[in-house]
């Protein structure tokens, strides 16, 4: 059974830090591309970055480029994102999601399985 687990989002200031972790189990690791994506209820759930399998390649939204970093480590099983200089429009459900064929891809249907989301909540 293949689980997705994020953690580490939380309610933070404008200009704050938070670092998102995702533990994978259930697949093998080391063959997937991963992703974040984010979501805010009414809209469609977009693409924030995403790395390859052996996180040689990684790509981002134009509006996180800068501020976020995607970053995995295949012995952990584990994807991170790390949100810098956080501001309001940043807020929403945070997912992690794995794609099968390797590759960083920012399209959402490509990926294969999804975590259940962890909140980040940014205020003024």
């Amino acid at each position: 059974q293949v689980q997705l687990v994020e953690s580490g989002g939380g309610l933070v200031q404008a200009g704050e830090t938070l670092r998102l972790s995702c533990i994978v189990s259930g697949l093998t690791f080391g063959t997937y591309a991963m992703g974040w994506f984010r979501q805010v209820p009414g809209k469609e759930r977009e693409f924030v970055a995403g790395i390859s399998w052996s996180g040689g390649t990684t790509n981002y939204a134009d509006s996180v480029k800068g501020r976020f970093t995607i970053s995995r480590d295949n012995a952990k099983n584990t994807v991170y994102l790390q949100l810098n200089s956080l501001k309001p429009e940043d807020t929403a459900v945070y997912y992690c999601a794995a794609h099968r064929g390797g590759r960083a891809v920012t399209i959402r249907s490509a990926y294969d399985y999804w975590g259940q989301g962890t909140q980040v909540q940014v205020t003024v």
